[in-house]
């Protein structure tokens, strides 16, 4: 019994705390909250945006915007907000954040509401209701009757980067959905916008067609290219907008092109290099020669010095040696004979003067 009852007391303390932890892990993983302190405020104004239920570490941007509403979002985009007042900020560990931020009047009329999404990663969003006083205030536009498209699918971008692309060529991708006709009346070419934005920018929209008819209740799988400016690279995303409503969005990755900063740096060490072989090559054109002028006037050494001999005799062995057509017995007027030449004549003071006999 005692065993048992040892058993049964820490199955009921577990039994009772369950329930608390699953309400407490469906609160964390409920959809992410805004909460505001004024739900009026005037131009020049500001007010706290608190939340929670966030991802840990991410940053969110703050933004004003009209035509809507907590239900049915920013139908307008980024396009309906007051983006150069927009504030951003970043979450905690626990996915909170509080930050101030300044009260503008929207681009459009007002209902409107305090708009927060995430950044970058895996898209985020919430609304709050909020009116700006004085701004004025105009029903929501009618939606179209007829047909009406909305995306069944996970949006994609296919594609990858060529060589060129390396070296600074615009980055070039498909993004390929699946869209579905909800409404009574088939759609046929539907002008979509695919918007570009890098960071925190708001994103560039521009008009692209697609050729094909989509009957009520069908279905249509839809491709359309997307291209950056040349040199692009960072965190990007593409928006995809129909009827006025941004229908989705997908991240893009882009890498740096290190084949342009592997060519300058090529440029910073080859071109230096060939300004100074042409310069050397230049001042040696230009300089003059006068070793090798020397070098001619100058006459060789005798490859052999005899032993013995006096330097006089040395240096005429060397001329000997240097022009072997003078030689002392080829040499006229000197011939038989070693030393320097001398009068010879009777009344030359060196000859001597024989006495004989009277």
């Amino acid at each position: 019994m005692n065993g048992g009852a040892r058993i049964a007391a820490p199955a009921a303390v577990l039994a009772l705390l369950l329930p608390v932890a699953a309400g407490t892990g469906s609160a964390a993983d409920g959809p992410p909250t805004v909460k505001l302190s004024k739900s009026q405020a005037g131009t020049g104004g500001s007010l706290t945006v608190t939340g929670g239920g966030w991802r840990p570490r991410t940053l969110l941007m703050l933004l004003i915007c009209g035509q809507a509403v907590p239900s049915t979002g920013v139908t307008g985009g980024t396009n309906s907000c007051a983006n150069a007042d927009g504030r951003a900020v970043t979450t905690d560990a626990e996915g909170r954040f509080s930050r101030k931020l300044p009260v503008a009047e929207p681009p459009v009329p007002c209902p409107c509401v305090v708009h927060v999404a995430t950044v970058t990663g895996a898209k985020a969003e919430a609304d709050a209701v909020f009116q700006v006083a004085g701004h004025a205030v105009e029903p929501l536009p009618a939606e179209p009757t007829g047909g009406r498209l909305s995306v069944l699918t996970d949006t994609r971008l296919d594609g990858t980067d060529g060589l060129l692309t390396w070296f600074g060529a615009p980055p070039a991708r498909t993004l390929v959905f699946t869209v579905g006709n909800v409404g009574t009346s088939p759609v046929q070419n539907p002008v979509f916008q695919i918007g570009t934005s890098h960071g925190v920018f708001a994103p560039q929209w521009e008009e692209q067609q697609w050729r094909g008819t989509i009957r009520p209740g069908g279905k249509a799988r839809i491709e359309l290219p997307v291209e950056l400016a040349a040199g692009a690279h960072g965190d990007y995303t593409v928006s995809l907008k129909y009827g006025g409503k941004v229908m989705a969005e997908q991240p893009w990755g882009v890498g740096r092109p290190w084949g342009v900063t592997l060519f300058w740096i090529l440029v910073l060490l080859v071109v230096p290099a060939a300004v100074f072989r042409a310069g050397m090559a230049a001042v040696d054109r230009v300089r003059p020669r006068r070793t090798a002028r020397r070098r001619r006037l100058r006459l060789p050494e005798p490859a052999l010095r005899l032993p013995g001999l006096r330097p006089r005799a040395e240096a005429k062995h060397s001329m000997s040696s240097t022009l072997p057509w003078f030689t002392p017995d080829n040499d006229p007027g000197t011939a038989g004979r070693l030393s320097a030449p001398h009068d010879d004549s009777p009344t030359s003071p060196a000859t001597p003067t024989r006495k004989g006999p009277p």
